[in-house]
């Protein structure tokens, strides 16, 4: 890695333990805590998705025409605020109104985050760079709840308010940080400055009638929605509901069912990276979707196995498993492939609307498996996600067949341009000028 970007990436390791401090706590801190009720503590969550849906859709815009760097400022600035906001309220609308200011904060912090990955890493390296990203984020969630589980007591709100601290102090270790990375100019290789800027001028002002007519990222999109809605959101709703209801398992037990799923993925990134970083990205999205087919399939069977509990807490902890597993192969395939589908104008565009689609699917994916768990139509739901599963496959297969060479298999793309020389670049791929970029307005400098 650069200078630079091992600098953002130990700025978002930073971030995701001040994350993991409160993140698992915000509904008991809201309830019980500070008594407000369970309606006031849920509505504390959903008033995180809502702001990431308002603020989203305006983020990418403001990436590509200021950079990245003063939207993390205002990210981290925002939870700074919210954090510290949500330690001290004691009523339902300044729980409410920290929450807004921190899920802002949160929101915008992403995407501005994967720009700078894209700026400091090629076509080759970028399945590198996004993979650590990952692992990092899952690393410092995980030691950050664990140490904010060990720190807290429901009785003695000061060591809430605490957590709320060190998440505070979290986002601004974050932006001093980032204030000393000094980012290489995007741009697509084979052009010069002058015809970029002319491009630039004869673009349309409003990058989502670019990114709608694409339609390799709008099936992206698709894709990425139908992932994030088939795992991650029902991580806290519809099968955290199957596992104590129809499998039967203690909330212990599924504490340890989370924990293997972050250790799966804190383990394997690597290995896994090795393996799938020269394959083609459509093919190992399209094998994600069929390990989880598998992953439902197992807790299915899981709340059909009676009399031997055992044999059922294994076959759901092994659902979690592999879902880590197929996480650990998509954080090196899709996120690089956002920003290798991104003119280079419009990274921050593209890193948004994706973000945008996982905050839908994120807000979506609780809703309709709570809905099902409420009706206790259980068999309904793991049949739904099982062909959700299914349907990531055939979705990533339809989309390689629109992608280049170069976008579907970057590492051999370049290898093969390059001969027994050294590698060259792809044409379709966002390289970087050494130019640095000035943090106040993403202009060279």
């Amino acid at each position: 890695m650069s200078a630079a970007l091992r600098r953002i990436q130990f700025g978002n390791a930073l971030a995701a333990f001040g994350n993991g401090f409160t993140a698992p706590f915000l509904f008991i801190y809201a309830s019980h805590v500070r008594d407000l009720g369970d309606g006031t503590a849920g509505a504390v969550l959903a008033v995180f998705a809502v702001v990431a849906l308002v603020v989203l859709p305006f983020t990418g815009r403001v990436i590509d025409r200021r950079g990245p760097m003063p939207v993390a400022f205002a990210g981290s600035a925002l939870g700074t605020v919210g954090a510290l906001g949500f330690g001290i309220s004691e009523s339902a609308p300044s729980v409410l109104a920290s929450s807004a200011l921190m899920g802002a904060g949160v929101a915008i912090l992403q995407p501005a985050l994967a720009t700078m990955v894209v700026s400091c890493s090629t076509a080759v390296t970028r399945s590198h760079a996004f993979a650590t990203q990952f692992f990092l984020n899952n690393l410092g969630l995980g030691v950050g709840g664990l140490l904010g589980g060990l720190m807290v007591d429901e009785h003695r709100p000061g060591t809430f308010t605490l957590l709320f601290v060190i998440e505070a102090a979290m986002f601004v270790v974050l932006a001093a940080v980032l204030a000393t990375v000094r980012l290489p100019q995007l741009r697509e290789a084979g052009r010069d400055l002058t015809q970029a800027a002319a491009d630039e001028r004869e673009a349309p002002a409003e990058g989502w009638s670019v990114l709608l007519r694409d339609r390799s990222m709008v099936l992206l999109c698709v894709l990425g929605f139908v992932l994030f809605f088939a795992c991650y959101g029902q991580f806290e709703s519809g099968l955290s509901a199957y596992a104590v209801e129809v499998t039967r398992i203690s909330t212990s037990t599924l504490g340890i069912a989370l924990a293997v799923n972050t250790g799966v993925i804190v383990l394997a990134q690597y290995v896994v990276l090795r393996l799938v970083e020269r394959r083609r990205r459509s093919r190992v999205v399209a094998l994600v979707g069929v390990i989880w087919a598998v992953a439902w399939v197992a807790a299915g069977a899981s709340g059909l196995v009676h009399g031997t509990q055992a044999i059922a807490t294994a076959l759901l902890i092994t659902t979690y498993a592999l879902f880590g597993v197929g996480e650990t192969m998509l954080s090196p395939t899709v996120a690089p492939l956002v920003a290798d589908l991104a003119p280079g104008r419009l990274v921050g565009q593209y890193n948004s609307a994706f973000a945008l689609v996982k905050q839908l699917a994120l807000a979506a994916g609780p809703a309709f498996g709570g809905l099902l768990a409420a009706m206790g139509a259980y068999g309904v739901y793991i049949v739904m996600l099982v062909g959700c599963s299914f349907g990531v496959s055939l979705l990533a297969l339809c989309l390689g067949r629109r992608l280049t060479a170069a976008q579907d298999r970057p590492y051999r793309s370049v290898v093969v341009a390059g001969g027994s020389g050294a590698p060259r670049r792809p044409a379709e791929a966002v390289t970087l000028e050494t130019a640095p970029m000035d943090r106040a307005n993403g202009a060279a400098v």
